[in-house]
């Protein structure tokens, strides 16, 4: 059973997190996917958590999706379709109640019983719960209850419409199913899972290395299409590429400026794939952090930055320029950028704003298009009058480095070079940039009133026109504020072997059960 949610063509279309990649590494052989038992897939982080309320990366959310199933999860192909996953039927009865039946015999490992609809109650409410503090809890904004009317059955209610919700809610890992009483009686999850209940159950996971996923035989749905699965995190996308073409990765994503050369020449046994992508890529600027305190310098660097060097250097011509951090075919995707590339302008604003001989930092994370990026930046920034110091970090520092909950680096990050995983709605664009996010996932510390109620009005308003509005002022404050550079949604190139058949998003992302033998 599958629902198109809406169309996004080719032309018009992660947050990462992490700990040590495999970069400039070698790690253990496995056996390929040749005899059907075995998919080797490259991440590009390792997992931190499991717990769908605190997940950090896109590849956290892939490693959920199998062994947390939601009542729904999204369909493989060019469109963004949704079909049932733990749900044996799914109906929204009007803008606020949606029906749901679960099917019979999904079972909890480690003990803990059938799945029934009081897991699913607890699992929704407790993301939603701001006592839990889930940096998700947006995705449930218009969460009134869940009801239970039986073992399988329940309404989900909410208290207004709510537009996201069959496409980055329901569908993603915020809707992951858990045992109410392995939660309660075991309490935090972090990288052990207990109490899995998908087509595949996690088995091991050797930090840095591996992470080891095998066909759960009491799966009632669909069985998944390999034995096995084993996740290898792999930081730089060019290393992954040298151990696909080595025949130690069956799958990988490439680098954006590896595109053009692999479309042309492929590795032997080999597949080239291009998605479009809704991710992001910015520099962003922290506005308590002298002199970013300044907006005159603030704007000065904005028209400071070619982004259009920027991004054909960093990505060999592969991506385009993006006009903010809505991507082309969403709601709200903007012709512009308000302040664009005027060096002169930047250098009268640096002498209007008094100063001279300015020194700031730029935090990226250790990738080879990320560097390229920044010493283009750097030389932008050069030009003008402004010295810049690269400070390049693995990921599993980088990710922490605006969070206050991590330390107290946020209060001198300066300048950051980001990338954002989306989901198919401009919500999930800009809910990262409310005030509730700050010194959470919005580091340059952005907070204002106005973006914050267009945010709200964005999610309970369905007329697609009316959104479309809302989400290009929302990014016209951003703008404004002088705390964002825009750069890229760049495209997603993915290598894999012609022995498989991906099972992939419309933006590229892989949806691991659905992976099958060629």
């Amino acid at each position: 059973m599958t629902r198109s949610l809406f169309n996004i063509s080719r032309r018009g279309v992660l947050k990462g997190a992490g700990a040590l990649g495999l970069a400039g590494a070698a790690w253990p052989k496995m056996a390929l996917s040749q005899d059907g038992t075995v998919l080797t897939v490259r991440s590009y982080s390792d997992l931190q958590v499991l717990d769908p309320a605190f997940r950090l990366a896109a590849p956290e959310g892939d490693i959920i999706r199998e062994i947390f199933p939601g009542l729904v999860t999204n369909a493989q192909g060019d469109d963004w379709t949704w079909e049932l996953y733990a749900a044996e039927e799914m109906e929204q009865i009007d803008d606020v109640t949606i029906f749901f039946r679960l099917k019979d015999g999904i079972m909890f490992t480690d003990g803990y019983g059938q799945m029934t609809a009081d897991d699913v109650k607890f699992s929704i409410e407790r993301i939603a719960d701001p006592a839990v503090e889930s940096p998700y809890a947006g995705d449930w904004a218009a969460l009134s209850e869940v009801e239970v009317i039986d073992d399988l059955s329940g309404r989900i209610h909410l208290t207004e419409a709510f537009a996201p919700l069959w496409s980055s809610t329901l569908p993603t890992p915020s809707c992951s199913i858990l045992s109410r009483r392995a939660m309660e009686e075991r309490g935090e999850m972090t990288t052990e899972p207990f109490a899995q209940s998908g087509p595949y159950i996690m088995t091991e996971w050797v930090p840095r290395q591996r992470t080891t996923l095998v066909r759960n035989p009491d799966w009632p749905g669909e069985p998944g299409g390999y034995e096995e699965i084993h996740i290898v995190p792999i930081e730089d996308p060019s290393t992954a590429e040298l151990g696909f073409e080595a025949g130690d990765l069956d799958y990988t994503w490439t680098a954006v400026s590896s595109v053009q050369r692999l479309r042309e020449n492929p590795p032997a046994g080999g597949v080239v794939v291009e998605k479009p992508s809704l991710a992001y890529v910015w520099m962003g600027l922290n506005a308590i952090a002298p002199p970013l305190d300044n907006p005159l310098v603030r704007r000065a660097i904005q028209h400071a930055i070619d982004r259009q060097t920027v991004v054909d250097a960093a990505y060999f011509g592969a991506a385009e320029v993006s006009t903010g951090i809505i991507a082309p075919g969403l709601p709200g995707h903007r012709d512009a950028v308000l302040y664009d590339y005027d060096p002169d302008r930047a250098r009268e604003l640096l002498a209007e704003a008094g100063v001279s001989d300015l020194f700031v930092t730029l935090d990226i994370l250790n990738q080879s298009e990320r560097l390229t990026a920044a010493q283009v930046i750097q030389a932008n920034l050069a030009d003008v009058g402004i010295t810049c110091e690269i400070k390049q970090n693995d990921s599993g520092t980088f990710w922490t480095l605006g969070d206050e909950a991590s330390g107290d680096y946020w209060q001198q990050l300066q300048l950051i070079l980001g990338r954002f995983s989306m989901e198919p709605d401009p919500s999930w664009a800009t809910v990262w940039f409310t005030p509730e996010q700050v010194g959470v996932w919005n580091w340059e510390r952005f907070d204002n009133a106005e973006y914050a109620e267009l945010h709200r009005q964005g999610l309970v308003t369905l007329d697609p026109a009316e959104r479309d509005v809302i989400y290009k002022r929302m990014q016209d404050i951003m703008d404004e504020s002088g705390q964002y550079v825009f750069l890229t949604h760049e495209v997603t190139g993915i290598l894999h072997r012609d022995t498989v058949s991906p099972a992939l998003k419309p933006n590229g992302e892989p949806l691991l059960g659905g992976f099958t033998p060629a």
